[in-house]
């Protein structure tokens, strides 16, 4: 079996973390892997944007799940401390309201947390906030195994995973509850739901629509924040040295235009210079919208399902910035709060419209948990949730300049005043994002997760087309660094799992065990 392997030839495509987990994994198993990307660095929605000279991370942002990235590096005889230097965040997020002069901040250590919302708020939101974590964590620890490490499941699967007990917990969220509902039982405080509703945008989703079991992201970030040395974009650096250790052949701008199918199996690609790449199988690490859309041929369209304008996830406006940041105390991760949340989601989801009182998240990623100003000018990522037509119109300044002033009027209400020079800042839109990932409108998150069938309607790791696996945020597990890390594990497991069987019937379940909490955590709640 092993001189199969070392004859069986994989085309990755795209370079994102999905990707480079895949192709990091089968190069390990002794599999002939190319890893195809069209940008000229790894990392896909992890990119950093050149701006004023320096380099500013300019897509996800949050490092979170470490055990994720552990247990990959660990498999492959690595480690994540040996290829990165990561800081834990003891704030995980500092928040602030238009006219109100306090603010909250949310720390790893869950008795602080409490200890600032009674502060904030009152004792009796304190004691809702730790019940809000138990329900959380007990939440995390009843899907991680039957969602998270396993392929797409189905409802009798996640039925037969789940149990009497794990069913039960998910009955008494409601059958139909939305995360909304579910943290206007828990909390009273408007200000707390529209805190933890947030969560739901972590997804790209409304708190609206999006299914209550979302609020086990709060367990997700109390197992740890961390700071990434060099930026997000460190991380898909050091897989892409590690996977061509490893012995995987990684091909910079070089975009894929076509993925070939003969005998009724994927047979390798065609690049946009017309060469031919054959493989056995080929992993496909894009939006896989783009697949249906047809832009990556009409033999391979029926791989994924189609996803409609309309139940695309959030996309968004950003700013990049190389700014003087003056009166507020940022630490590394700020948000900032406008009076009617609702009206953010129905700006977008239902006016597909910028919205009017859009929530505005700083990244300051020169800042540390002291919030000590650098004294200088510093590196700023702004970002305003958008709807995800950049497919559509233009989202030209008559729209995205007034957006602007709306949302550095909102940070200036908040204390906040950001100077820069227009060469200080680089604005990205919708229909920016649609260029750099085709098919998607600029949706940033794959499908929305709106409603409780969502997580049965992702594509599964294994596509409808024989030889072509599926990665990245659009698939299952889903969006965010770490789920889409799991999905380049899962596309390579199950690509071996199809190597060493016959059968493409199994369901395959990456082992490990429930993950390790952080010292801080492992006693709460």
């Amino acid at each position: 079996m092993a001189d199969a392997l070392r004859g069986h030839r994989v085309v990755v495509v795209g370079a994102g973390i999905g990707g480079l987990v895949s192709a990091l994994l089968l190069a390990c198993r002794g599999l002939d892997v190319t890893l195809v990307e069209a940008a000229a660095t790894p990392g896909g929605k992890m990119r950093q944007v050149r701006v004023d000279g320096v380099a500013v991370d300019s897509g996800p942002t949050v490092f979170t799940m470490r055990w994720v990235f552990d247990q990959i590096l660990a498999d492959v005889g690595s480690s994540l401390d040996s290829l990165l230097t990561i800081t834990p965040l003891g704030v995980l997020a500092r928040h602030a309201w238009r006219g109100h002069a306090p603010t909250l901040d949310l720390h790893a250590d869950v008795q602080r947390s409490a200890d600032a919302i009674a502060a904030f708020s009152s004792p009796a939101e304190a004691r809702r906030f730790l019940a809000f974590c138990a329900q959380a964590r007990r939440l995390y620890d009843t899907l991680e195994g039957p969602y998270i490490r396993s392929e797409r499941p189905t409802l009798a699967s996640m039925a037969g995973d789940l149990g009497p007990r794990g069913l039960a917990l998910l009955a008494g969220l409601g059958p139909l509850a939305n995360l909304w509902a579910a943290l206007s039982r828990h909390f009273h405080d408007p200000r707390l739901q529209q805190l933890f509703g947030r969560y739901a945008t972590y997804c790209g989703s409304s708190p609206w629509q999006a299914p209550a079991t979302l609020m086990l992201v709060a367990q997700v970030e109390l197992d740890g924040v961390w700071a990434v040395q060099g930026g997000m974009h460190a991380v898909a650096q050091a897989l892409a040295g590690l996977a061509q250790q490893r012995g995987a052949v990684l091909r910079y701008g070089q975009a894929v235009e076509q993925i070939l199918v003969q005998g009724g199996r994927a047979s390798g690609v065609r690049l946009a210079d017309g060469s031919v790449l054959p493989a056995d199988s080929v992993v496909f690490n894009g939006d896989a919208g783009a697949l249906a859309a047809g832009l990556l041929g009409p033999a391979v369209a029926r791989a994924a399902p189609e996803v409609p304008a309309s139940q695309r996830s959030l996309s968004a406006v950003t700013w990049s910035m190389h700014a003087r940041a003056s009166g507020f105390p940022l630490v590394r991760h700020n948000v900032f709060f406008d009076n009617d949340y609702r009206s953010e989601f129905d700006d977008i989801f239902r006016r597909r419209a910028l919205p009017q009182q859009g929530t505005v998240y700083v990244c300051a990623q020169d800042r540390d948990d002291t919030a000590a100003d650098p004294g200088t000018h510093e590196r700023l990522l702004c970002l305003v949730n958008a709807p995800a037509d950049g497919d559509t119109r233009p989202f030209d300044a008559s729209e995205t300049d007034p957006c602007e002033h709306r949302s550095l009027a909102l940070l200036r209400q908040c204390g906040l005043t950001l100077q820069a020079q227009k060469h200080q800042v680089v604005r990205t839109t919708p229909q920016d994002f649609h260029r750099l990932f085709p098919g998607t409108g600029g949706s940033l998150y794959g499908p929305a997760t709106h409603g409780w069938m969502s997580a049965f309607k992702r594509p599964a790791s294994s596509s409808r087309v024989p030889g072509l696996y599926l990665a990245g945020g659009s698939v299952h597990p889903g969006p965010g660094v770490p789920m889409a890390a799991m999905s380049g594990r899962l596309a390579a497991a199950t690509l071996m799992a199809h190597l060493d069987s016959t059968s493409r019937s199994h369901r395959v379940v990456i082992s490990g065990g429930m993950s390790t909490r952080s010292a801080t955590t492992a006693g709460t709640a």
